[in-house]
């Protein structure tokens, strides 16, 4: 598989993986999301249209922006990875994307490591982690699934 293509492929697995895990979050995390006292009152509020408006209009071109530069990291495994089982597949892409895209990025945030060690404790409430966690393993099992199927 050239570059190109698992590059384009790579962005549109991401693409549909995040929009449908993030859709499914949604219906069961508007507590984080949406109202005044949403608990990630730092993050844009999704039920306010004005912001909503700014998180629509940037949100393809950054998940265009992610994706290639994911896809691009992982040029030089490329010719290794083609030859695996599905199953080696399946756990390499999943596991990619979940460690290290989330529960151990470098970036803090609530339900990561590092947002375990600089987070205040206001934000560090269990229901919340685990309504990430459901949204991240959603997400990892999917892209995993589907980069499997299609590489």
């Amino acid at each position: 598989m050239d570059y190109l293509k698992f590059s384009l492929l790579f962005i549109v697995v991401h693409g549909v993986s995040y929009v449908i895990a993030g859709a499914l979050a949604l219906k069961v995390s508007g507590d984080i999301y949406e109202s005044k006292n949403r608990h990630c009152d730092f993050l844009k509020d999704m039920a306010d249209p004005e912001e909503s408006g700014q998180v629509q209009k940037l949100f393809f071109p950054a998940q265009l922006l992610r994706g290639l530069l994911m896809s691009v990291v992982l040029y030089p495994v490329l010719g290794a990875i083609r030859y695996l089982p599905f199953a080696a597949k399946l756990f390499f892409f999943a596991g990619l994307m979940f460690v290290y895209t989330h529960f151990a990025a470098a970036s803090p945030f609530m339900d990561n490591i590092e947002g375990c060690v600089y987070f205040k404790e206001k934000y560090l409430q269990k229901k919340y982690f685990w309504k990430f966690q459901g949204e991240m393993v959603i997400y990892s099992v999917l892209f995993g699934l589907l980069m499997s199927l299609f590489i």
